[in-house]
């Protein structure tokens, strides 16, 4: 019991991580045309304090799973704290000292130090809750709380970053260090050795990096997928909130909290789908993969239906189906991917699918803003037909055996192959 307790309490603190990651970012959206009045900045450089944080993070994932694979998770989620508090006070000394141009910068700068702490924080968390727990059903569990919280910190960011923009324009930003001071103490007090834990240094940069080839080779076909997927619904969420966000001001004139409100509403949905899919699929890999496939067909219908109608609680309504699609998928895609791979390489694989939602991030409102002049059915077409890429991928290429609908083995993985993968391994100790 007592083991179950710190468990829950380690859970609760990784879980903080999201949702303080999410905050650190999202919080800024509200506030980017207020920033550009107060420091003179053009409507593109002030974008830049958005791209610079998903643009690093991009960059540094793979590297921070690397490095949690061979000394350990809570060795690098620690320090990726306290990069991104750095990162968050440098902002604010900037706005409290500075002006104009050299306020920019620094800002600048900022962002880019806290990008790097936020590469080995957030993605680290999914690997580390597939180490915390023995049974691939709480690991679901787990999974899932997670991407709720990382949804309800998309929730919270609207409102929250317009509300204290209201106070000071850069209160969001002092509240950035923090979040990630209170984080940090969480990891440091609930977060022990977890049950299953990768062992640390025992391979060479060389022998760790095939042993990432030989991973690749046998389980590519499902695990690019999966990255595939998890790009597509992170293009789509993010598409869908810029695209909304610009609606809402210019034809509209919601602004502030009450704008916020409206885009917290498919995001709300997306936190109770993520939540209840993860409590759901438990260690059953075939649940997983139809739920998973039965989500994108969801978001792809949502999106095709969305396109004939610009009828403001029409697409509010229907985009939020949309994310109910994309919260039942996450969940899934993230179970498959913790509990199909190994520890030694569990780190450096699931920063690789983060690294592709970052991408699918970054590339949602660009993509978007140059779809709105081309029309309403051109942009969420296209949306869909993404939707329908993701689904027939989860369909055709994520393919778990009948085995693991009882939790018995990974997705592609026969008996052959995993004699062969460990006698390879033998052989690199």
């Amino acid at each position: 019991m007592k083991g179950s307790q710190g468990s829950k309490g380690a859970l609760i603190a990784l879980a903080s991580i999201p949702l303080i990651m999410t905050l650190g970012n999202s919080m800024l959206l509200p506030i980017l045309p207020q920033i550009s009045k107060q420091l003179g900045v053009s409507a593109f450089k002030v974008s830049m304090i958005i791209t610079v944080y998903g643009l690093i993070a991009i960059l540094m994932i793979p590297v921070a799973g690397y490095l949690s694979d061979r000394f350990g998770r809570k060795k690098v989620i620690l320090p990726s704290l306290i990069l991104a508090a750095l990162g968050g006070a440098g902002c604010v000394a900037a706005a409290w000292f500075f002006t104009g141009d050299t306020a920019y910068w620094i800002i600048l700068a900022g962002r880019f130090v806290q990008g790097v702490g936020a590469a080995g924080a957030f993605p680290i968390v999914i690997p580390f809750v597939g180490d915390l727990f023995k049974d691939e059903s709480q690991v679901s569990r787990g999974l899932g709380i997670i991407e709720t919280s990382n949804t309800f910190g998309k929730v919270l960011s609207p409102i929250l970053g317009a509300y204290l923009g209201t106070l000071l324009w850069y209160a969001p930003f002092i509240a950035i260090p923090a979040l990630c001071l209170i984080s940090f103490i969480l990891m440091l007090i609930l977060v022990k050795k977890p049950q299953k834990e990768p062992e640390a240094g025992i391979t060479s940069l060389k022998q760790f990096l095939t042993g990432i080839k030989e991973v690749l080779h046998e389980k590519g076909r499902w695990l690019y997928a999966i990255f595939a997927i998890g790009g597509i619904c992170m293009f789509a969420t993010f598409g869908v909130l810029f695209y909304l966000s610009e609606i809402l001001e210019s034809q509209y004139n919601l602004h502030g909290a009450y704008k916020g409100f409206v885009l917290a509403i498919p995001l709300a949905l997306l936190c109770l789908a993520s939540y209840g899919s993860g409590k759901i699929i438990g260690k059953n890999k075939l649940l997983m993969k139809w739920l998973g496939f039965g989500g994108m067909a969801v978001l792809t219908a949502a999106m095709v239906i969305t396109g004939f109608n610009a009828n403001i609680y029409f697409m509010v309504g229907f985009l939020s189906l949309s994310g109910i699609g994309i919260g039942v998928v996450l969940p899934c895609m993230d179970a498959l991917i913790t509990e199909g791979i190994e520890q030694d390489n569990r780190g450096t694989i699931t920063s690789l699918y983060s690294s592709m939602r970052f991408i699918g991030v970054a590339l949602g409102p660009p993509l978007v803003s140059l779809l709105m002049n081309r029309g309403h059915w051109v942009l969420f077409g296209t949306m869909a037909g993404a939707g329908a890429v993701g689904g027939l991928l989860s369909f055709f290429a994520v393919t778990p055996s009948k085995e693991d609908s009882e939790g018995g083995d990974q997705p592609e993985r026969s008996s052959f192959k995993a004699k062969k993968k460990n006698l390879l391994r033998q052989r690199a100790r």
